[in-house]
């Protein structure tokens, strides 16, 4: 595991921070394409998600619906399907994760990015429906599989032309294998560890009862993930959005201090709790946009496949629905959180932690002369004397951290009353006290991130009101974690039934199933760090599509919006409830 783990960390080195060097850092080209692509499409479409999010919101309604149009769902289960899979784990464990690596300022930095994602969601989504695949009857019941294909696999290769095909092939495959990890691994391993931590359920459990469910939906094809959607999407943002208001509410005289540091830590940001974010804008704007991505999906390709399943023959009224999904996602829920969680101080505080000597989440670090920490390989032997590495000898004194933070004091007792002196074999994965006494895991003062951190905050937010709180998160966790997976099951499987035809769906869902039982038992940082690898290459075929196809949004845009071709739908309903009336009263 540890050879595969070092593996995963290369990549991700290479696809996040490959980049324009900067000083001591770098500019990463995966967040130079997104943000540039993001200001480009509001300037070419005259900043649409302004001047479009009232019509956005009142086609949502199903104001403007024709049941007799093309497609599977209503443009409300779209959309209720694309924010299952959107408003998920990232909301409650990646805002936490961003704000862990790069400090309160990450929040902001999410913010940007899903301002600049509205007009990257609407492009996408409006060029998935023109360019979809209609293949049978609207109506027929026995179309398990769907009726409708589309995504950006479609648009590549329709829109661009043929010669553009290999790269269609190439977006279809990695946002295939994507859904496997960022859309279903990582999902399980949240519900995983948060279950584990709340009640110390093993993961092996947790995971196979999960995977059962998602079989038990997606199974179902895609006209029964759109009606668990439909259910569960409003009902988990309830839960959530409701306790974290209510902790809101409770510390109002904290929020315009808060949204201050996190102006302040954006543009001078002195250092997330793993010490990496200081005075380093690029690492904090990394870690917002990184997650922030990963939040709403903007660029990445997913969401359009859940889009152009909608019930509608106008691309630009489902473009308008989904520049919603940034909106809600990150700058309404995220923000929630990461208010809560720096509101609480639960990004900084640091809590009694057993440190398992072979777990995922153990690494090693060196202070450099800047302040910042950075990981560093482990020395074979690390001599500890009262909790405190003392390897001198060494040119950098690696110090053991947990999620990346240093541990100042190691223990050997829970309690954490003796401290530890004696020798870590980091290769064994042991600690020897001096009487010979080999201990698999010590004790320390550690910081939590993901989903535990957000807890906590939870936890500490509503402690006047009783020790429950962090129950809202748990049960938020596991309604996040399923409508994500269950999501991410359909866009997977539209992206093999591109590349394999009808025959591959079934078989990619049977796989989905077994890999959302892998993802459980993994450790957390491998999950999180493989998701990012297959998310920073897939967005990039998707951003060069958006760009060249801009246009086309450009002419239907000013199309759409000149004939104004919903006002018809309005007609018709009005004639429907007229005739309905009629039967009714004869």
């Amino acid at each position: 595991m540890e050879q595969f783990t070092n593996f995963v960390n290369k990549l991700a080195d290479i696809v996040w921070n490959a980049g324009i060097p900067i000083g001591q850092d770098r500019f990463p080209f995966v967040v130079l394409a997104l943000l540039g692509t993001g200001v480009f499409l509001t300037l070419r479409l005259g900043f649409v998600q302004i001047r479009r999010f009232g019509h956005g919101v009142a086609v949502t309604t199903g104001r403007y619906d024709d049941p007799d149009e093309p497609g599977d769902v209503s443009h409300f289960q779209a959309l209720s399907t694309a924010l299952s899979a959107t408003v998920g784990i990232g909301n409650i464990a990646g805002v936490a994760i961003a704000i862990h690596w790069g400090g309160p300022g990450a929040l902001f930095w999410m913010w940007v990015t899903a301002a600049l994602g509205m007009a990257i969601k609407y492009t996408e989504v409006t060029l998935a429906q023109k360019y979809r695949v209609v293949t049978g009857p609207d109506h027929d019941a026995k179309k398990w599989e769907g009726t409708v294909s589309g995504g950006p696999m479609y648009y590549i290769e329709r829109g661009l032309g043929p010669k553009w095909k290999p790269l269609a092939m190439f977006f279809a495959l990695m946002l295939g294998l994507t859904a496997f990890l960022t859309g279903n691994g990582i999902q399980a391993n949240t519900m995983a560890d948060t279950m584990e931590a709340s009640f110390g359920l093993n993961p092996v459990i947790t995971g196979a009862v999960s995977a059962m469910l998602v079989a038990v939906v997606i199974l179902g094809g895609i006209t029964r993930i759109g009606k668990v959607s439909g259910i569960l999407a409003p009902m988990m943002a309830v839960v959530y959005v409701a306790g974290a208001m209510l902790i809101i509410l409770m510390n109002l005289g904290q929020v315009i201090p808060t949204f201050g540091l996190i102006f302040r830590e954006a543009f001078n940001p002195t250092a997330g709790v793993a010490g990496t974010g200081v005075g380093a804008i690029l690492i904090t704007m990394m870690w917002g946009v990184k997650r922030g991505l990963f939040s709403n999906e903007s660029g990445q390709g997913s969401a359009p496949i859940a889009h152009a399943a909608a019930k509608t023959d106008e691309p630009v009224s489902e473009g308008v629905v989904a520049l919603l999904e940034p909106f809600i996602d990150t700058i309404m829920i995220c923000s929630m959180t990461g208010l809560v969680v720096i509101m609480t101080g639960a990004h900084s505080e640091k809590l009694p932690t057993q440190l398992t000597l072979t777990g995922g989440d153990l690494s090693y670090v060196a202070q450099q002369d800047n302040g910042r920490y950075r990981p560093v390989p482990p020395l074979p032997e690390i001599i500890v004397e009262d909790g405190h590495p003392v390897n001198t000898q060494a040119p950098e004194v690696p110090s053991l951290a947990w999620h990346d933070a240093p541990v100042e004091t190691l223990y050997t007792d829970p309690a954490m009353q003796t401290p530890f002196t004696g020798v870590i074999r980091t290769g064994a994965g042991v600690a020897v006290t001096e009487t010979g006494q080999e201990l698999r895991s010590l004790y320390g003062l550690a910081p939590e991130t993901g989903a535990p951190m957000t807890m906590n905050a939870f936890r500490k937010g509503l402690a006047p009101l009783g020790d429950w709180g962090h129950y809202i998160v748990v049960i938020s966790v596991m309604l996040f974690a399923l409508s994500t997976a269950i999501s991410w099951s359909y866009y997977g499987d539209r992206c093999f039934n591109y590349l394999a035809g009808r025959q591959a769906i079934l078989p990619y869902r049977l796989v989905y199933v077994v890999m959302h039982f892998v993802g459980a038992v993994l450790p957390l940082t491998v999950a999180w760090t493989l998701g990012d690898v297959f998310l920073g290459i897939v967005i990039l075929p998707n951003l060069l599509a958006l760009w060249m196809l801009s246009g086309d949004v450009a002419r239907e845009s000013d199309s759409y919006f000149e004939r104004k071709p919903w006002l018809k739908n309005v007609e018709k309903q009005k004639q429907a409830k007229e005739r309905e009336r009629q039967v009714s009263g004869s």
